[in-house]
């Protein structure tokens, strides 16, 4: 291996490496984010650091079904493997933890010691191991920041709100349209200048406050941010996603932008209500849309089905969901061409998964998934009304203390099924015993899923306070030895 980083290119190198018992490291990046080149250098030190492991590198966009396989949605991610099999993963930039996971992963460079940015060897360099301060002093800021996250300020938003309506189209970037600092703002501003309009841009990152006080504002978590009057269209992958399906070019012309080079269009009269006759949709599908979207109060259209996503993104989503553990329905968009494009325009989104509750669209895998880091979408779900399932688990333990002595048996008491639940309600009985029951015939799911709470295979069985004490045969060995009732009163 000797302590360098291999591209690979196809899914089968990737799967050839992994498939053998050495350490894999593998990094997804892309050419256009700098934290993703960043972290790259710190990647091919580590990889000198620690020679017996294997170092990967992917790029995300170049390689889809590698990414998909991996479940990656953004870069940088890391993935580290062993034994053939994927022992931890890392989404961001985020030096210390690629060091420490590494090092867990291919064994530390000095045994007993975490690889902290500190102590990856001389190899790295003062200007690497700078840059890799940098990010970690910045991603551990940020790790504070959402921890604490007062309100905005009556002042700040009235800032922000100038700020966003100062110009008819305004781009919230980091760095300026001649020099962009990321390659996310590098690429919106690309697409501004292929529609030929005029915008104006804010630099977030010479403005802390607003900086942060933008993503509350918004409800949007990263930058950069375009609005077109005042509306927020999104980020870089939606702009980009509208570019190229030409609906960016049909927003700017519903709203009276104009494009450079070119004399303003006249209303031909032929729009209805601000929206351009070429997004109108038919009554049929806008009702069909409406009735899909209200079909289920917690509804998610996605490429593929629950148990089966096509994409990473819906799958992150479906996982949010049932981390939740909230009831929804789904519909696969890779089935009907014609509500898939259909949804986009109702929606004004454009791009998939999109996540409805009650009627309302939340938004897309970033959004979801940053609304549950924060606790907001709990907050809506519990807000509309929709609470989280009760699992089977709960309601075993709801059961099983839902009196102080309570026996899962064949039958009722006065009717047991079987010879063994028969012998243990005489047994309660004789003893004097008041206890509740459960006839675990009337109902499949909690008969076998008792099974496998308790770790106990058969029926009957006793329990005290939500202990288990056992069936048949202890029950009357207890009876027999005398210890039956003060068991059952301790």
């Amino acid at each position: 291996m000797g302590g360098s980083v291999k591209d690979v290119k196809s899914k089968s190198e990737v799967d050839e490496v992994v498939g053998t018992a050495s350490p894999v490291i593998l990094h997804f990046w892309a050419s256009w984010c700098e934290a993703s080149k960043h972290m790259d250098q710190l990647f091919s030190h580590l990889s000198t650091d620690f020679p017996h492991a294997h170092f990967l590198r992917v790029e995300a966009e170049e390689q889809p079904q590698i990414s998909e396989a991996y479940s990656v949605s953004a870069v940088p991610f890391f993935v580290f493997c062993k034994d053939g099999k994927t022992f931890d993963t890392l989404e961001g930039a985020d030096p210390s933890s690629l060091a420490n996971k590494v090092a867990k992963v291919a064994g530390s460079i000095n045994p007993g010691e975490a690889a902290s940015p500190a102590s990856l060897g001389m190899a790295a360099g003062p200007a690497v191991l700078e840059t890799v301060k940098e990010l970690a002093k910045e991603h551990v800021s940020s790790k504070e920041k959402s921890q604490i996250q007062p309100g905005l300020s009556g002042p700040l938003k009235k800032r922000l709100q100038q700020l966003i309506d100062s110009h008819p189209v305004m781009l919230f970037m980091k760095g300026t349209p001649e020099e962009p600092k990321c390659g996310f703002s590098r690429k919106v501003v690309d697409v501004l200048t292929e529609e030929k309009v005029k915008f104006g841009s804010f630099d977030i990152l010479s403005d802390l406050e607003v900086r942060d006080g933008l993503k509350k504002f918004s409800n949007w978590p990263t930058f950069p941010q375009l609005y077109c009057k005042g509306e927020l269209l999104g980020g870089c992958d939606i702009v980009i996603a509208m570019h190229e399906s030409g609906e960016l070019h049909k927003v700017f012309e519903d709203h009276g932008i104009n494009i450079i080079g070119e004399a303003k269009e006249t209303d031909s009269g032929n729009a209805k209500g601000g929206i351009s006759s070429s997004t109108d949709l038919s009554t049929t599908l806008a009702s069909r849309l409406e009735s899909l979207i209200n079909s289920s109060p917690v509804m998610l259209f996605m490429k593929g089905k629950p148990d089966e996503p096509k994409c990473g993104f819906s799958r992150k989503v479906v996982e949010i969901l049932r981390q939740e553990n909230v009831p929804f329905e789904s519909f696969d968009i890779l089935t009907d061409e014609e509500v898939r494009q259909g949804l986009k325009v109702y929606s004004n989104w454009s791009s998939y998964p999109q996540l409805y509750i009650k009627g309302e669209l939340i938004g897309g895998s970033d959004i979801v998934l940053e609304m549950q880091k924060s606790g907001e979408l709990k907050k809506i779900l519990h807000g509309k009304g929709i609470l989280p399932q009760e699992t089977l688990q709960d309601r075993l333990k709801k059961l099983i203390t839902s009196s102080p002595v309570i026996l899962f048996m064949k039958g009722t008491p006065d009717a047991p099924k079987c010879g063994f639940s028969s012998k243990v309600v005489n047994a309660l009985r004789e003893e004097g015993v008041s206890f509740g029951s459960f006839d675990i015939l009337t109902d499949e799911e909690v008969r076998q899923g008792l099974k496998s709470f308790s770790n106990w295979p058969t029926y009957p069985q006793l329990y005290y306070k939500g202990e288990l004490i056992g069936g048949c045969d202890i029950v009357l060995e207890l009876r027999n030895n005398g210890e039956l009732k003060s068991t059952l009163s301790e």
